[in-house]
Order: C-alpha cells, then structure tokens, then sequence
C-alpha cells in the first residue's frame, strides 16, 4: 500500500527487539488500556467534551514547545483537529460515559477495519479475502457483544463509540495524507486547535462545568493528568521512539494488547463483570483485527491519536 503520510525514519534492516524494548511495548500498551477505565472514573465526575477539553489544553502546554512549525499543512491539521480532536473525542467520550469500559475498549478496535475499508477507497489498498474475512470477524465479535442483556438501553452510547470509530478511520485518511510531520508535532498542533472548539462545544451542548471543578475529587484530575502524560507525552513519545528503530510489523501487533488491557481495567478497578459474550465477542473482535495488522501493518496511521 502506498503511504502518503508523514515520513518516518524506518530502519532499513529488520531487527529483533531487545528484552528492554520489548518490556517498553508491553509499558505502552498497558497505559493505553489502563486509559479506558481511568477516562471513566473522570467521565463520572465531569462532563464527557469538557472533560477532553481540559485533556487536549494540558498535551498543548506539555508539547507545543517541543513542536515545529508545520508550513504548508495549517489547514490540514485544522480539519484533523475538528475530525479526531473535537468529533471523534467528543462521540467517543459521550459513549464511554455510559458504556463499561471492557465493551468500550473491544468496539472500539473497529477503527482498524473502518480504516482499511477507507484505505481501500483512497489508496487503491487491495483489500484480499483474508482482510475481508478480518473484518467480518471483528465486527460479528461486536455483534455478539451487543447482544448482551447488560448492554439494553445503552445503544445509544453503543453507537456513539461506533461512530466514534468511523470518524477515527476518516482522521486517519486524513493523517496519511500529509507529508513531513513529525506525530508529536501532530499532536501538539492538534491539541492546540482542538482545544478552543472543544471548549466552545462544551459551553454550548452541556452544563455544570464548573460546578463539576469544583466539586472534582482527586481522580477526576488524575484522569485528565493521566490521559495528558501517561498516553500521549509518555506513550507516543515512547510509541514514536520505538517506530523510528524497529519496522511498523515489529511494533504494530502489540496494539492488540490494548483491548486486552482495557478489559481487564475495567473489571479490576471499575467492578465490571467479565462475561461469556463479553469474552467470545472481544476474542472474535481482536482475531479479526489481528488478521488485518498483521496483513496490512500500514492501514493505520501511527500518529493517530487513541483514547
């Protein structure tokens, strides 16, 4: 598949990643599963686009003086920071704020099918059986998710994170079409737009927002610090690192942790109950997007920011 997105220092040998290294993956992927259950407990107390208002505002304070000066491609990253940062996030957030986190974190791997689905589209990706059959996999292991009891009179939330999805793969599109951007200047430019439309989002479509300030106990800070630091300055600092010594199929296969992860931090910090659908439905989701990384590692854009 042809990648017009931004460039990236590939090496040019193929080299097995050191215990260390490895040991760094497994650390990202942790703190991005953690994320899902950290984002609910911040979702309980303040409201869900205020809430990544305050997250995009502290990853352009953190970034922005690291970032360069993207000429050329202002428009380009605006449009992203209204698709990813203020639609996206803003769906997302919506969502999670009523859905478990477990259920959260396996639908929302749909973004990978979604996006290969779009590759196919603007790149001319030759899609294969085997990517088709990748996709019908993982969106039957929703499928089966859904049908939970659990899930009756929350699929409204349900289809907020698929959309959520959708807009993430058009982002993605979106992100692979610019040229000589760096991810943490991405991020950082993006924080940057994104932050005011959030803000004025929030101010128009909710409420309570500095009543939720004040009344906001220690985790509710924890959440955005979290979601500021630990997923974006530290993991896709540490994420970019290791893309830059290591081919994209060495790295991109560990994403598949993120769901497990995600799961898991629902069940242990936010009491969900681990259920049969839950678990057949989120094995047949990730085997349906494992089959499509590992055939096409390249269908995502690595700078393309997760929850």
């Amino acid at each position: 598949m042809s990648d017009a997105g931004p460039s990236h220092a590939t090496p040019a040998a193929e080299s097995p990643l050191t215990p260390l290294h490895l040991l760094l993956l497994l650390g990202i992927m942790v703190l991005w599963g953690l994320n899902f259950a950290v984002a609910k407990i911040g979702l309980q107390q303040v409201p869900p686009i205020f809430l990544v208002a305050c997250r995009f505002v502290l990853v352009a304070i953190l970034l922005l003086p690291f970032a360069k000066r993207p000429h050329g491609q202002w428009g380009a990253i605006f449009a992203i920071a209204v698709v990813l940062g203020l639609l996206h996030f803003s769906f997302m957030f919506n969502g999670l704020k009523t859905v478990d986190a477990a259920t959260a974190a396996i639908t929302i791997q749909l973004q990978v099918p979604f996006a290969s689905l779009l590759a196919a589209v603007f790149f001319k990706d030759k899609l294969g059986w085997r990517r088709a059959l990748g996709m019908a996999i993982a969106f039957l292991g929703v499928a089966v998710i859904a049908g939970e009891p659990r899930l009756d009179g929350q699929y409204l939330a349900l289809s907020f994170v698929l959309i959520a999805c959708f807009i993430w793969s058009v982002a993605n599109v979106m992100i692979k079409r610019l040229k000589d951007i760096d991810g943490i200047t991405l991020n950082a430019w993006l924080a940057a737009f994104a932050t005011p439309l959030l803000f004025a989002a929030s101010a128009v479509l909710e409420d309570g927002q500095i009543e939720a300030v004040r009344q906001a106990d220690f985790w509710a800070y924890f959440a955005v610090v979290y979601q500021a630091l630990a997923v974006v300055v530290i993991g896709y600092g540490c994420w970019y690192w290791l893309l830059r010594r290591y081919q994209m199929n060495q790295v991109m296969s560990a994403t598949l942790l993120v769901p497990l992860f995600g799961v898991l931090s629902g069940v242990v910090f936010l009491g969900e109950d681990l259920t049969v659908n839950l678990i057949s439905g989120g094995v047949m989701t990730i085997a349906g997007v494992g089959i499509i990384i590992l055939r096409r590692p390249r269908t995502t854009a690595p700078e393309a920011e997760r929850l």
